[in-house]
């Protein structure tokens, strides 16, 4: 949202608050005039609501993508089928994915308020290296 002034109406202001006093030819001076107050105008910025749809669709984008596939999602979908109930399955599923993103929100605001971005950038650039390491350590010792 952007801040700006409303025009002023020099219409409502009234002589004598704008009323010029002349002492002498050389001595010009003004008597303190009266402003009204200037109200701001709220104006909506597209450029912040872009940046909020941009946060919104890549975040949207990569857990979609991220959760196609993965052990979450064929758990639902073989619960589903065991209980006959997808519609309690899927409440249930969708309130764990809700409750694990508050969690993952929550702890990154935490952290954002406490750390400095590069050491935030750092720690998860090592924590996935690790966590790569870990999986292809994994991969090569069950062979």
């Amino acid at each position: 949202m952007k801040l700006d002034s409303a025009p002023l109406d020099i219409s409502s202001i009234s002589q004598t608050e704008i009323e010029l006093e002349l002492k002498d030819s050389t001595d010009l001076s003004l008597t303190p005039a009266i402003v009204p107050s200037v109200q701001p105008v709220v104006v909506d910025s597209p450029q912040k609501q872009q940046s909020v749809l941009v946060v919104f669709g890549t975040t949207f984008v990569t857990i979609f993508l991220a959760e196609i596939g993965d052990k979450t999602q064929l758990s639902t979908l073989l619960m589903s089928a065991e209980s006959h109930s997808p519609w309690v399955v899927f409440i249930g599923s969708a309130a764990a994915l809700i409750t694990t993103s508050l969690l993952g929100v929550l702890l990154g605001s935490w952290i954002a308020n406490r750390l400095s971005p590069k050491t935030v950038e750092k720690s998860a650039g090592v924590m996935l290296l690790v966590i790569s390491l870990m999986l292809f350590w994994d991969i090569f010792t069950s062979h």
